[in-house]
């Protein structure tokens, strides 16, 4: 009888090893993975922050833009045949239709 006993103790002493040994590595990768996360939720909202910020402006970005070129007389008949076009076939409105047909006029 001291022969099983001394087996069923030495089985509970690495039974209870071996839980305490498995409780580490689950910290220590618990830890590390939270760090991990913690660097990328980090990087994301740096990658966020600098595409929803506008950055300031370059002295090309603060030059005023250069006015179109004219259209042609035949240009514009083009474009405002298309959007009479439009305008038929109920694509725009008439509040749209004649905001772009001034448009179209001033240049």
């Amino acid at each position: 009888m001291p022969g099983l006993l001394r087996g069923v103790a030495r089985t509970a002493v690495v039974a209870g090893t071996a839980s305490a040994v498995n409780g580490r590595v689950q910290r220590r990768q618990a830890a590390k993975f939270a760090e991990r996360d913690a660097e990328t939720a980090a990087v994301r909202q740096e990658a966020y922050y600098q595409q929803t910020v506008p950055q300031q402006a370059t002295p090309q970005q603060m030059a005023p833009a250069a006015p179109p070129a004219a259209m042609s007389a035949e240009e514009r008949l083009e474009k405002l045949e298309r959007l009479g076009g439009l305008l038929s076939s109920g694509v725009l409105t008439q509040d749209e239709f004649a905001a772009e047909k001034a448009r179209i006029l001033q240049s």
